[in-house]
């Protein structure tokens, strides 16, 4: 599984379609995004980073930069989506970060 990272609108997506040369029929069909979502609503994450290890591609969007918010369960969700992305991290054969469009390879191998 190749771990994609980086902030809200930071062409994560955009970079996957372009990199695999994929519709956005299969960009669906291979990869999941919006998994800090997820994180919010699952009871076990274990199981949960096990489950989206199924996909060739898993898009997660940074969310613990910025302002604290002060409702708690809003941080707490925001600790939950951390929690996954490390797990999901250590599990991945790669791990890029996209920022500005711009990939950078946190872990694995250098994309041709």
């Amino acid at each position: 599984m190749i771990l994609i990272t980086g902030p809200l609108y930071s062409g994560k997506k955009t970079y996957v379609k372009e990199r695999f040369g994929w519709t956005d029929t299969e960009l669906a069909e291979h990869a999941v995004w919006d998994v800090q979502k997820l994180a919010g609503e699952s009871e076990d994450l274990e199981k949960l980073a096990d489950r989206l290890m199924q996909y060739d591609v898993v898009i997660a969007t940074e969310v613990g930069g910025g302002v604290v918010p002060t409702d708690y369960s809003v941080r707490e969700q925001r600790e939950r989506a951390g929690r996954l992305s490390c797990l999901l991290a250590e599990r991945a054969d790669q791990v890029i970060r996209v920022f500005c469009g711009l990939p950078m390879t946190l872990k694995g191998e250098k994309p041709v």
